[in-house]
């Protein structure tokens, strides 16, 4: 065997990807060999890429695909369902938008242009922080067509500035690893509370506690043989299995159809779709603070994403890391051209799909295609959206492919005092506010040398001590008093 078969890292740049491959029965293992893919690929930036010349399908692409699939139904139907509830709207509206979401993320954004145009910007999926604000922008006179506008500026000026990029490049791994830890404490925690009420509810408590006990299991036994990028698939039909066989009540109950992606019958009336018409300038000045919080989560969010792909990939894979300028670009388009097709999601980074894809060693374009068939798929047939929200898949999928592997990630990090005593101050400053608020608090202490590393200023400009972390605190910090996510505080819009 070669050495640039043994050695990822050791490739030849000028060759191209056709001429790098080797088939997988060259390598001592299945991780060798997915190793040096990752290595030898290079993708096309905004140009067509095409499986076989750029890239390869693998088995592996499935489970991420699958996990992506289980972790969007739910995302949307819970963004779908507060709106529906702070609107007045009725189910039949949930299943609908929800169609419609899966649809246009499917064809335009996941096999589009992350699949085929630009393998580096990772799909454009929901925006998890943003859905406990679902009912204040309803209640503040926001709008989704106006929202979704804003957003689309606010995301696609910071992109072309190179922004996203930016505040990812002097986010400390103190900083990020207590975000991490932070966010995979808060989730696991949500999502056992949330398995557990579900079979207290049903005088079947003793369900959830069986489901998470065996799961625990399943997922370490995972970890321990290497194979922990099955787990989304592995326990998700575990605890269907558990349940049902202990009793758990289940019916099917959404019917096949086709979304309606008429953006007059959403928009443009008040008797269909939405029943809020066109927006006025009074909605886009309600809708003002929520878009710019929107923005100011994305780093975060993003630097989570990208933080898996670099301690699960080898050494000179760096070709195919998400860039986050990009996938900034992405998600800006995305939530425009999904809210005009009459839409409501709120989107970022697709986390239910890049966490498991970087845990299993693969890239973003031949997963993230599956991914948009599946969806296209679930979304059609109908049935299967009911299998993807039912508690117990819902609650382990996320427990085990999101919030977990945030807090190993967040754990392996730290890996110094400097960075715990970051570390420590991030969670901290989390828990007082919000994750965003911890995070920039944090990174503007850290890289001035308040904490953690003393050395670290030294290294940075001033722009980078001082102006750039100070705006995106100061940023975060009028957008949440405005629209009052600062407990104490009444909110000033």
């Amino acid at each position: 065997m070669s050495d640039s078969v043994n050695k990822p890292e050791a490739v030849n740049d000028e060759a191209s990807y056709q001429e790098l491959h080797r088939p997988a029965s060259e390598f001592k293992s299945r991780s060798d060999y997915l190793d040096h893919e990752l290595t030898i690929m290079k993708p096309r930036r905004w140009r067509l890429n095409l499986p076989g010349r750029d890239f390869r399908f693998e088995w592996e692409d499935l489970v991420p695909a699958l996990a992506g699939t289980i972790g969007i139904t739910v995302m949307y139907s819970a963004v779908m369902s507060s709106y529906a509830s702070a609107f007045g709207l009725g189910p039949d509206f949930v299943i609908e938008n929800v169609r419609v979401e899966m649809w246009v993320s499917a064809l335009l954004f996941c096999i589009f242009v992350s699949g085929f145009m630009n393998p580096r910007a990772n799909l454009a999926g929901n925006h998890g922080p943003m859905i406990p604000m679902i009912g204040m922008i309803a209640l503040s006179g926001g709008h989704p067509l106006a929202l979704a506008i804003l957003i689309f500026i606010f995301g696609m000026a910071l992109s072309l500035v190179k922004g996203g990029s930016r505040l990812v490049n002097l986010t400390s791994e103190g900083v990020a690893g207590g975000l991490l830890v932070y966010l995979g404490i808060m989730g696991a925690q949500g999502q056992i509370n949330n398995l557990l009420d579900w079979s207290t509810e049903l005088n079947m408590g003793y369900i959830g506690f069986t489901v998470l006990f065996l799961n625990v299991v399943l997922y370490a036994f995972l970890a321990k043989v290497g194979k922990r990028w099955l787990a989304i698939p592995a326990c998700s039909a575990l605890a269907v299995v558990v349940a049902l066989a202990m009793g758990a009540p289940f019916h099917f109950s959404t019917e096949p159809g086709l979304p309606n992606l008429n953006p007059a019958y959403w928009w443009g009336s008040t008797e269909t779709g939405w029943k809020l018409g066109m927006p006025t300038v009074s909605h886009f000045i309600a809708s003002l603070p929520f878009a710019i919080l929107a923005v100011a989560m994305w780093s975060p969010d993003f630097l989570g994403h990208r933080i898996f792909q670099e301690l699960n990939y080898p050494k000179g894979s760096d070709k195919v890391l998400m860039d986050v300028d990009d996938t900034m670009a992405g998600c800006s388009v995305r939530q425009f051209v999904g809210t005009a097709f009459g839409g409501g999601n709120v989107t970022s980074s697709w986390g239910t799909y890049m966490i498991p894809a970087a845990i299993a060693k693969r890239p973003i374009p031949a997963g993230g295609i599956l991914l948009g068939i599946l969806c296209i798929i679930v979304a059609t047939v109908g049935y299967p959206m009911d299998i993807a929200v039912w508690a117990p898949v819902m609650s382990v999928a996320l427990l085990v492919g999101v919030f977990l592997p945030l807090l190993e990630a967040g754990m392996q990090m730290v890996k110094s005092a400097a960075s715990s005593q970051t570390a420590g101050i991030c969670i901290f400053a989390s828990m007082v506010v919000n994750p965003v608020f911890g995070w920039a608090l944090t990174m503007l202490l850290d890289n001035n040398g308040l904490i953690g590393d003393k050395e670290r200023p030294k290294s940075l400009s001033f722009a980078d001590r001082i102006v750039i972390p100070g705006l995106a605190f100061v940023v975060c910090l009028v957008a949440m008093l405005a629209v009052g996510m600062i407990k104490g505080i009444p909110a000033l819009l």
